[in-house]
């Protein structure tokens, strides 16, 4: 699955100089049928039947700002095996931190990405409808199978050659066979 990094153009990013620095902002977003066409497009699925994006954007001391929402959508892909279409209903919870400086590490630290995944860089904007996207795109199940659906063994060569099996793909197995045949001959 490839997102395009087209920003939405129904977007309004905040302008983190807008915020005021003690009060929350509410977050309540519900794309229109037109919105979630062109969303479903972008994340390459069938359809997105319905999307709420609702939460608050908080201030945290005096420069940082904390997003938590709850996303909840209901998506239709194709099935892995039959191509029929498979529904699927999504609740997530969305926490975002945006800190005006971040930590620092070490220089030839082992750690190259931080554990909390959650933490970005204050920037100039906050854009709620890209974190909704974003939250989607990562809930989606990335092998949608609709129930029963399975997929048989398959063989493919060109004429005249023996097709390659399943169990042709497990090295392991084969070192196993080999090590069979080996000790058989030696009895």
């Amino acid at each position: 699955m490839t997102v395009r990094e087209t920003p939405q153009p129904w977007a309004q990013p905040l302008l983190v100089s807008d915020l005021s620095g003690n009060r929350s902002v509410d977050i309540d977003l519900k794309p229109t049928a037109d919105q979630r066409l062109r969303i479903a497009g972008d994340l390459g699925i069938l359809r997105v039947r319905k999307l709420v994006f609702k939460g608050t954007l908080s201030p945290v001391d005096n420069s940082d700002w904390r997003l938590s929402a709850k996303l909840g959508a209901t998506v239709v892909q194709s099935c892995i095996v039959t191509l029929e279409p498979v529904l699927t209903r999504i609740d997530e919870i969305v926490l975002r931190q945006y800190l005006n400086v971040l930590p620092e590490f070490e220089a030839g630290s082992e750690l190259e990405m931080p554990a909390d995944v959650t933490t970005e860089a204050l920037g100039k904007t906050i854009d709620p409808v890209a974190v909704m996207v974003e939250a989607l795109t990562l809930a989606l199940p990335l092998f949608p199978k609709i129930s029963g659906a399975e997929l048989k063994e398959s063989n493919f060569t060109e004429p005249g050659k023996t097709p390659m099996s399943d169990t042709d793909t497990r090295p392991f197995a084969q070192l196993g066979q080999l090590r069979d045949e080996q000790n058989n001959d030696t009895d």
